[in-house]
């Protein structure tokens, strides 16, 4: 006969059992505990957080005025004008979606930040990415389309989203990529684009997704990629795939070029910067500018990497929110913007916020784009050094 002895559990023993449970636990990977997305690359690691270097810019928030009393919502792409004074940027339609807005997404803003041009109402629901090419033509990256809640709001929302749409310098649509509304594979569809960025031959670099960056594991959705466009819209190569590897990402979530063509990729989800020719060959990883989401490359080869997400989850070891400039020839990082301060931490935590989009205009005045509970535009003006003279 069998007997089963039952024990009603003490203090003691639940004690020792919960004990037991945390030295096991301990055991297991770091990822047990973290957020979803937490993980990264071994070689991440080795490399010493860079956050104490001089900040030689003055701060202005809320730079940048909205037609018609408007208040800035959420802003990732920014662009300066093919003008070098200009700046494009697209706002999220005073929140975060511009699925239930009728109000223009894309602005132009003078050197003063007035709005001096509008356009894309009901075309575009969630600006993330942008670019302006050497004709004046506006390209964005429209990341998402409609959610269930704004579809149950406002069922007659446009359905736009996993697109990149260009437009001429007044707002006239030239050019879609992507199916509006339907998310899909290349050469016929986008997923989740992130940024656009077209180069000086025309061609057209489109990033995908957004969401890679918070699995931890491969799966069907786990897509990350850059995909090479004719300037017709015509695909020509594609590159890349989700993972940890040096040429795999996890969410590619920015794009710059320096001046000898090569292309750089902000890939968010593995907290570094990839390096690739045109062909999509691998050229370098650099660490050392943090877990970026956003890049610009200047005329002078000087590197803007802003940092909006870094927390001991998502970029553990100590690394702040802010801007690093520095050589995109060398890799050296030269200057550190901090975090702003503020009530809420942008990303999934930490401290402070700093902005998603960065963008340079002629005279070297950085402007931010903000996401979170900063929101609209920051310029950063440079005081105690000369962008285009070092």
């Amino acid at each position: 006969m069998n007997w089963t002895i039952s024990q009603k559990p003490t203090a003691r023993t639940l004690g020792n059992s919960v004990l037991v449970a945390l030295i096991v636990a301990s055991l297991l990977p770091n990822a047990l505990f973290a957020q979803r997305g937490a993980s990264g690359p071994p070689e991440h690691d080795a490399v010493e957080p860079i956050n104490n270097l001089p900040n030689p810019y003055e701060t202005v928030r809320d730079w940048g005025v909205l037609p018609d009393g408007r208040t800035w919502g959420s802003v990732s792409a920014v662009n300066v004008d093919v003008d070098g004074i200009h700046i494009w940027a697209g706002d999220r339609c005073g929140v975060n979606s511009c699925a239930e807005s009728d109000v223009d997404p894309i602005v132009k803003l003078d050197p003063d930040g007035n709005t001096v041009l509008s356009f894309g109402a009901g075309l575009i629901t969630w600006p993330h990415g942008m670019d302006v090419d050497a004709e004046g033509n506006v390209w964005v990256a429209d990341a998402r389309s409609p959610n269930g809640r704004e579809i149950q709001r406002t069922p007659s929302a446009p359905m736009n989203g996993h697109i990149v749409r260009k437009f001429s310098s007044t707002g006239e649509l030239l050019l879609t990529i992507g199916v509006p509304g339907e998310a899909g594979d290349p050469p016929t569809h986008l997923t989740e684009p992130n940024d656009v960025l077209v180069a000086p031959d025309g061609s057209v670099f489109v990033a995908e997704t957004h969401s890679a960056q918070y699995m931890d594991v491969r799966g069907g959705a786990a897509k990350s990629r850059i995909t090479k466009y004719s300037a017709s819209g015509e695909m020509i190569l594609q590159f890349g795939e989700w993972g940890y590897a040096d040429g795999q990402f996890r969410a590619p979530h920015s794009l710059a070029m320096d001046s000898s063509g090569r292309l750089f990729v902000a890939d968010r989800g593995n907290r570094r910067i990839q390096i690739f020719d045109q062909e999509g060959t691998h050229l370098d990883t650099w660490y050392q500018f943090s877990r970026n989401s956003g890049i610009w490359i200047d005329d002078n080869d000087v590197l803007y990497a802003i940092d909006s997400e870094s927390d001991e989850n998502y970029n553990p070891g100590g690394w702040r929110k802010g801007l690093r400039v520095g050589s995109a020839i060398t890799g050296e990082v030269w200057y550190f913007i901090p975090e702003h301060m503020s009530a809420r931490a942008s990303g999934m935590g930490g401290y402070g916020s700093m902005g998603e989009g960065v963008t340079v205009d002629r005279d070297g005045n950085v402007i931010a784009g903000e996401v979170g509970p900063v929101q609209g535009l920051t310029k950063f003006i440079p005081r105690l050094w000369d962008p285009n003279g070092r």
